[in-house]
């Protein structure tokens, strides 16, 4: 549940904001993000937080521990994207996300005794560029190193999502669910090996809860269940699987499920998001602008550390739109607005593997199709917050083009809005200073006569006029800007 104390999350908002959405709201369209990032099929923390609170009460927690357990089901991803780059860099350039799933569904801990499954799922994604060889050399070190590699790749997942945890204001408990969600019940797990009942209790309700719904997803409940049983007292808490079991004989655990594992409804995820936000341990009250801004950072955080050549870019983003905005005389509620979709524009990036992001050369067309659909997802994940349609609409379009050559959806000029061409600016800028795969990033003086070149047909000539100004003012040269530009 929230602290209680000076930092806490507010749920009364101020005079004005009643239309701002609840906590449950924000983060169970906030956590479409973090399915991305993992390769799992959409809606995965949602079902995966269905299942965990029937376990919780069927564990009997009490009502404080049911609502760290609520919080912590939607966050135990939150930490997920820090470890792609090094999972890419483990397997030769392969697509971190597809492996990162697909060892979900394997048994990791006997290193000794590979299935074949795991070795075909290696095959297919180790070293994509090299010979036959190569990649079986790749996989054998691979092998070698398992388990320095483990303790690695979790450390950095798990010690990142606990520190966004408490950043957004969630209690100790929940921060410690999502630090322990990989440690298994025989102490083979990670980060720090923990064994029986020094893991917490809500670390194996996440841990179970997260299996049932891979397994059931990908091979249905009967073998989410089978496996489950075959990992009880090695994965898994036997407590925890007992009450699964129980649920599962009494038909009360995969409820708004089919028998396959996939919810039966038209429009199933949504149909999961309201059964989600329906058991919010929160009354329904709306966040305060302040608690909204902390989320919204705090994910952006998220999209940042996929990528050490993103590293702080959403922030940087926000920054320049900010001046931007505050040069052109925007009100505070189209700042608050700007601020926000600017913290959050590059949510969709999250579905790009790092093989195509941090790619030292230029993308083919495959691997630029990829790219041109993070827009679309960051509108997507951002629209299903009631309070969030308009900021969804300007995070989406930013890289739209006023000449309509821009993407996903080849808008013009017509049908962008300033904060959209603001953030469009931002984004091009902190792009062009910031270093990439493929070249150094230039001076702001060098990327502003980049940019120059695109102004009036591409970008809008005001934005570009107040982000010049604003780089003379923080002691850059100004560009000369042509006369049918000013």
């Amino acid at each position: 549940m929230l602290k209680t104390g000076p930092k806490q999350l507010s749920l009364a908002p101020p005079a004005g904001e009643n239309d701002a959405p609840s906590l449950s709201e924000l983060l169970s369209a906030l956590s479409f993000a973090l399915d991305l990032t993992e390769g799992a099929v959409p809606g995965h923390a949602l079902r995966s937080c269905l299942l965990g609170m029937r376990l919780g009460r069927e564990l009997g927690f009490s009502p404080v521990a049911m609502a760290d357990l609520y919080h912590a089901l939607l966050l135990k991803d939150v930490g997920c994207s820090s470890n792609s780059a090094r999972m890419c860099q483990i397997i030769g350039g392969g697509d971190d996300r597809a492996v990162k799933f697909g060892v979900k569904l394997e048994d990791w801990t006997r290193p000794g005794q590979p299935q074949l499954s795991t070795l075909r799922l290696l095959w297919s994604n180790v070293l994509p560029d090299g010979n036959p060889i190569e990649r079986l050399g790749r996989i054998f070190r691979i092998g070698l190193n398992q388990h320095r590699n483990n303790k690695q790749m979790i450390e950095l997942r798990c010690d990142r999502g606990a520190s966004i945890v408490r950043k957004i204001g969630m209690t100790e408990q929940t921060a410690l669910a999502v630090r322990s969600l990989d440690e298994h019940w025989d102490g083979s797990g990670y980060p720090q090996g923990l064994k029986g009942e020094a893991i917490s209790p809500l670390a194996r309700v996440l841990a179970v809860a997260q299996h049932l719904d891979v397994f059931a997803v990908e091979q249905g409940a009967v073998q989410a269940m089978l496996v489950l049983r075959q990992r009880s007292g090695r994965w898994f808490d036997p407590e925890t699987v007992k009450a699964a079991e129980s649920l599962h004989k009494r038909l009360a655990l995969w409820q708004q499920r089919s028998p396959s594992g996939i919810q039966a409804s038209s429009d199933p995820v949504k149909a999961v998001r309201a059964a989600v936000i329906a058991l919010s341990p929160q009354d329904p009250s709306c966040l305060s602008g302040s608690n909204i801004d902390v989320i919204c950072e705090a994910f952006a955080e998220v999209v940042d550390a996929k990528s050490h050549f993103t590293f702080r870019h959403s922030m940087g983003v926000t920054e320049a739109a900010r001046k931007i905005g505050s040069a052109m005389g925007l009100k505070p509620e189209r700042m608050q607005l700007l601020n926000r979709a600017a913290l959050l524009h590059d949510l969709g990036k999250l579905r790009v593997p790092n093989s195509i992001l941090d790619k030292p050369s230029k993308l083919d067309d495959a691997e630029w199709s990829v790219m041109q659909e993070h827009p679309g997802l960051t509108r997507a994940i951002l629209g299903r917050v009631t309070a969030f349609r308009e900021l969804a609409e300007i995070a989406g379009a930013h890289h739209e083009k006023l000449d309509g050559t821009g993407y996903p959806n080849k808008l013009s000029a017509g049908k962008l809005s300033l904060e959209s061409r603001i953030l469009c600016t931002a984004d091009i800028y902190g792009a062009l200073t910031e270093d990439r795969p493929y070249r150094s990033g230039f001076s702001p003086v060098e990327a502003l006569k980049i940019m120059q070149r695109d102004v009036p047909g591409k970008l809008d000539a005001d934005c570009f006029q107040a982000l010049s100004s604003v780089a003379e003012a923080a002691g850059e040269s100004k560009p000369s800007v042509p006369a049918n530009v000013a």
